[in-house]
């Protein structure tokens, strides 16, 4: 496992062939980019959603060159702060390219994740994501082994197979 700076990971993110499967598990994150909207949402104040411009066009972008994004969101529920937070700025991200799917955690009781979030690259490469309690962000480390990198195709797929396309999914 090597551990790699956020810049090499946006590096990654960017420049991925063919595919990112991406696994959240966690109830709630606490990036620096997000933590204004979410308190601004919490205040009743609309978003603009102009902050995630960037990402939609790279989105955008990837599915322009044919390839896919996915992303399956594990969450307790009912929804955490942070997870209504999330869902009220998901359309932007789904209407440009990413398929993202919601796993309610009830319903991967008998699947084995990962102890990290991560992506999978290519189906060659994995990206475990680092949180502190407090879900900010502290590391990133990558392998391309192939056992590794097995597993998280595995647990991505079976997670995959229960998750709710974002168009179907009724937060509690």
């Amino acid at each position: 496992m090597e551990e790699i700076s956020e810049d090499d990971f946006g590096r990654l993110l960017r420049s991925f062939n063919r595919s990112s499967l991406h696994l959240e598990t966690r109830d709630a994150y606490g990036t620096e980019t997000e933590l204004p909207h979410m308190a601004r949402w919490a205040a009743g104040e609309p978003d603009d959603f102009e902050w995630l411009k960037e990402y939609c066009e790279r989105l955008r972008a990837h599915r322009a060159a044919g390839r896919i994004v996915h992303r399956a969101m594990i969450v307790s529920e009912p929804l955490s702060d942070y997870q209504r937070w999330a869902y009220s700025t998901t359309q932007p991200l789904v209407d440009a390219g990413e398929d993202l799917r919601w796993v309610p955690r009830r319903r991967v009781s008998e699947v084995c994740i990962p102890g990290n979030d991560f992506y999978l690259l290519d189906d060659e490469r994995a990206v475990f994501l680092h949180y502190a309690g407090s879900g900010l962000n502290t590391a990133f480390t990558t392998t391309t082994d192939t056992a590794t990198v097995a597993m998280c195709r595995d647990a991505f797929a079976r997670v995959w197979s229960l998750a709710i396309p974002h168009s179907d999914y009724k937060p509690e």
